[in-house]
């Protein structure tokens, strides 16, 4: 998940606070001490308890992918080990307005998630042929709201039958060809943590 470090019209920094909500990470700001969860961006102890930092829009996907689209992208060198999270064992969380839903990984190998939260078609697409790829996009297209399915290793919609790259959001053939989907924000988490974070939330099932 990314999160804006505005906050008020000020800028904030954060380290690495130490301790673990939800088995999330969780920071600490410079500026006043406070304590915030990395998950939901909102400050838990301190101060500032309970501002909210805005979730910005993001994919997880590998880098090779992403290198096809931003090949002027650089990036942070780091040790490359392999990670100790496996994401079935995940849902992927996504919040607008006053609702929350939690899709877990393993039910999204089967289906594409067509949902509504918060009034807003989305979308929860994980690429049958990048296991460890996922990217939450709003389903409208000039007022019109498309329905996803896989055909195949093909995302495609149901209403035009265009076929979609599905890390990207871009229509690749049929009538929608060259049309980008918006991504939406969204983040992992366990799925037996979510309820830590959203205590009125809802677990989607195809």
């Amino acid at each position: 998940m990314v999160h804006s470090r505005n906050l008020d019209g000020e800028e904030l920094v954060f380290g690495n606070q130490g301790a673990l909500w939800g088995r999330a990470m969780t920071w600490w700001d410079h500026g006043t001490g406070s304590v915030w969860s990395q998950p939901i961006g909102e400050a838990i102890a301190g101060p500032l308890q309970g501002a909210r930092l805005d979730l910005v829009p993001s994919r997880l996907t590998t880098w090779d992918e992403w290198l096809q689209s931003h090949p002027e992208t650089v990036a942070l060198e780091a040790p490359d080990r392999p990670s100790g999270f496996d994401l079935d064992s995940m849902s992927i969380v996504v919040e607008l307005g006053e609702e929350s839903i939690a899709f877990p990984v393993r039910s999204l190998r089967s289906a594409v998630a067509n949902e509504v939260v918060g009034g807003a078609p989305i979308a929860v697409v994980v690429a049958p042929d990048l296991p460890d790829t996922w990217t939450v996009f709003s389903r409208t297209v000039d007022d019109r709201v498309l329905t996803f399915e896989f055909s195949g290793s093909d995302l495609v919609d149901r209403e035009t039958g265009t076929v979609w790259d599905p890390v990207r959001g871009i229509g690749v053939s049929g009538e929608l060809q060259g049309v980008g989907l918006d991504v939406l924000p969204g983040f992992t988490s366990f799925v037996e943590d979510y309820w830590t974070f959203y205590r009125n939330g809802r677990l989607w099932a195809p």
